[in-house]
């Protein structure tokens, strides 16, 4: 028999899997055998009050076996001799796309500019320890792109675009934790990301997809005149390659700026899109977890063994120079670090992460304000490309505001919002070192000003939020892609140029991992549907 389960429990009954079988088995009435298994389906806590629950749906077998956890089976199939596609970028739209495109009887050939997960290693020392930064291998380029070693946050709310669980079947097919699958939150963590990625690509080359690291795209292989392309045959390679294939999946993350500028010069129709910039914000995380989970302001008193490291979320509306302009928190990751995640010598951006175990004293935001049409205009010449040379502009100037390396402009909040410069800053978990400068001289008025409207309002919701226990650290600038490449709604395929296909976050199609992973299913799946 199958039993269907919904308890509200505490932290110690719900998240302690001992515990929360004798509450299933308790509420059933059923003995403790080995032919009873409990199986928990999703779990969220409740932090709202000060007598914090979790929400536990389950299922209880009773003498029946359960049904296999996931239904995803890895390619079985051989697709070496098969019609190919070109997927340029190894990030989780351009693995996902490949995987489907082998389900659907073509052989993917992946094209990664950076380098394998192992090797991207030595990149991220030398970025942390020597302030050296690789342009074609570092945070943002690589296999698995940003989000390798970036969190590894599952979370979406895109769930029309694609199937949630699909996802998260196929991520524990290789190799992360079926909690994934619980967790209203999911995530890996930065630490278990690589080996994820790695088994990822194993699939591709097992079925006979290709997966090519330290490639980079430089040109378009396009049919039709110059000034009006309308059928794209394949790409070009920096050693002069040239490449076709029945498509080209273009799944190059939001960093891949050259390819934006390529697809310009060769009259390939992009657009500017809305995006945000602003800072990474850190505190303690025993702050963080005090005011979410109500306890007192004593450190001797912490959040205990089983609830996680607390996080949040904010959201503000505030007007600079008559102009409405949102102010938000973006990719918390608590317990996290703060990294170094610029893709060019001369340029300082910062990102957030966080390992499993989410067990760092630290925790950190993304703090950012939206980019208004005003804010552009001085980059009118750029056209569609005027948010890149905006995001250019600002993080090379945090470069030369720091030492000219990768130390990190940085001020104690409340200092931020008063306008002084810090005399002293606090230990980060920025590993190249911070600067202390004055915030108001690295950003421009257009963020630093609707930042400390934002600040002053988060200080009233989170007490402690707004003070000199936490510092600002600059620049976190590439939230989003600032260009969308134009694509038909149905089909996936770029407006005017037929058999390319913009795909995932660079493309303006997605926001994160999942949303990432179900876009490059579903333009492996048009492209098979138009030209297989």
């Amino acid at each position: 028999m199958i039993h269907q389960l919904s308890l509200t429990l505490p932290p110690e009954q719900a998240l302690d899997e001992i515990a929360f079988r004798e509450q299933a088995l308790s509420h059933l009435s059923l003995p403790d055998t080995v032919d009873v298994v409990v199986r928990k389906r999703r779990q969220s806590i409740d932090a709202r009050n000060r007598q914090i629950r979790v929400q536990v749906e389950a299922e209880v077998f009773s003498g029946e076996t359960p049904p296999p956890l996931i239904q995803y089976q890895k390619p079985q199939t051989d697709v070496s001799l098969a019609p190919q596609a070109i997927v340029v970028g190894a990030g989780p739209a351009g693995l996902f796309a490949a995987l489907r495109l082998i389900e659907l009887g073509i052989k993917p050939i992946v094209l990664e500019r950076g380098s394998d997960v192992r090797a991207r290693r030595r990149d991220l020392a030398a970025i942390n320890k020597d302030h050296i930064v690789n342009p074609e291998s570092n945070y943002c380029f690589g296999e698995g792109g940003a989000g390798t070693y970036s969190d590894g946050k599952l979370y979406t709310r895109s769930t029309k675009r694609g199937d949630v669980r699909r996802i998260l079947e196929i991520f524990v097919a290789h190799g992360a934790t079926e909690q994934i699958l619980v967790e209203a939150h999911p995530h890996i963590g930065t630490n278990k990301l690589p080996a994820v990625v790695t088994d990822l690509r194993e699939s591709i080359l097992n079925a006979g997809g290709e997966v090519r690291f330290d490639t980079k795209v430089t040109d378009l292989i396009l049919a039709g005149s110059s000034s009006d392309p309308n059928e794209l045959k394949g790409v070009v390679l920096a050693n002069g390659e040239e490449l076709t294939g029945v498509g080209v999946i273009l799944a190059t993350g939001h960093s891949a700026r050259d390819i934006f500028y390529l697809l310009h010069k060769r009259h390939v129709r992009i657009e500017a899109k809305p995006f945000a910039m602003g800072v990474r914000i850190e505190h303690q995380q025993s702050l963080i977890d005090q005011f979410q989970y109500h306890l007192p302001s004593r450190p001797d008193v912490g959040r205990g063994e089983y609830l996680p490291a607390a996080s949040y979320s904010l959201v503000t509306q505030t007007r600079f120079k008559g102009v409405e302009r949102g102010v938000f928190s973006f990719c918390m990751c608590p317990g996290g670090f703060i990294v170094p995640a610029a893709t060019a010598p001369g340029e300082l951006v910062v990102n957030g992460m966080s390992p499993s175990r989410r067990d760092s004293q630290f925790a950190n935001s993304g703090l950012v304000v939206a980019i208004a049409d005003e804010d552009l205009r001085p980059y009118a010449d750029e056209g569609p490309l005027a948010g890149l040379a905006l995001q250019q502009d600002l993080e090379r100037w945090a470069c030369q505001m720091g030492d000219g390396r990768q130390t990190a402009p940085a001020q104690r909040i409340a200092d931020f919002v008063d306008g002084r410069v810090s005399n002293e800053l606090l230990p980060t978990s920025y590993q190249p070192g911070l600067a202390s400068v004055d915030m108001s001289d690295v950003l421009p008025d257009h963020i630093s000003q609707p930042l400390r409207q934002g600040l002053k309002d988060f200080g009233r919701k989170m007490p402690g939020y707004l003070s000199n226990d936490g510092q600002v650290i600059g620049v976190e600038s590439r939230t989003s892609s600032p260009v969308r490449i134009p694509r038909d709604r149905e089909t996936c395929e770029h407006v005017d140029v037929r058999r390319l296909f913009p795909c995932g976050e660079g493309a303006g199609y997605a926001g994160g991992i999942v949303s990432a992973a179900m876009d490059g299913e579903r333009c492996a799946e048009e492209l098979v549907k138009l030209y297989k």
